[in-house]
């Protein structure tokens, strides 16, 4: 009930507000829309379940729409900015923002059809490494049988700055290589843990072949 009434006192407001920028009086209102001045007084004063079609001749004669005055247009979804003004990173901003590692999502055609998962990562020497559980679901899915031959794969990293409205996303699409013996140590040493957590030794790498990026900012 107190949410309603927030509402409708959030919509008497947004009404005197627009009526106010026009330089309108509530009987000026009125006569430009055919509601009676007592009851704009009303909407404006006492929170009151209001009639569609009053605000709908209210927004005409405001030059607004019912969805404004209500404060559904207002909205802004999360993570969106209102008025996004993307702008394409290069390889080395890219690199840069990966740098750090974090979490990230591997994308791939697996036996089942396309799969899309979160892992844990680092950046060792340009390539992304992180860890999957040896004869697992994932690590039977990224390998081809052939010898020689590596798995290509997408991989997705994005970050939002939600008070900002914006953020930046980075796409990596590259071979997948199943880390060996001898190379073990190297992929240990960034000290990467499997996102699911447990007993996760297979170090796997993807090796850039592209890589693009977007930085969004609000306008």
């Amino acid at each position: 009930m107190s949410q309603q009434v927030t509402t409708l006192e959030s919509l008497g407001r947004r009404i005197a507000r627009r009526r106010d920028a026009l330089g309108l009086s509530r009987e000026d209102l009125a006569r430009r829309s055919g509601v009676p001045a007592g009851y704009v007084a009303f909407l404006e004063g006492e929170p009151g379940p209001p009639i569609r079609e009053v605000l709908a001749r209210l927004a005409e004669a405001l030059g607004s729409t019912v969805a404004e005055l209500l404060g559904e247009a207002a909205e802004t979804p999360t993570g969106a900015a209102a008025r996004p003004l993307p702008q394409s990173l290069d390889e080395d901003e890219c690199l840069r923002l990966l740098e750090p590692g974090g979490v990230g999502r591997i994308g791939f055609e697996g036996r089942f059809g396309l799969t899309v998962l979160p892992v844990n990562f680092r950046v060792s020497d340009g390539a992304i490494v992180f860890r999957t559980q040896h004869g697992g679901s994932t690590d039977e899915d990224l390998r081809t049988g052939t010898r020689d031959v590596e798995y290509m794969v997408a991989f997705e990293v994005d970050r939002i700055d939600e008070p900002e409205r914006g953020g930046w996303s980075v796409l990596v699409q590259g071979s997948l290589h199943h880390v060996t013996e001898d190379e073990r140590a190297e992929a240990a040493a960034t000290g990467v843990e499997p996102w699911a957590g447990g007993e996760r030794e297979q170090y796997l790498k993807i090796v850039p072949f592209r890589l693009t990026g977007r930085r969004i900012k609000p306008g």
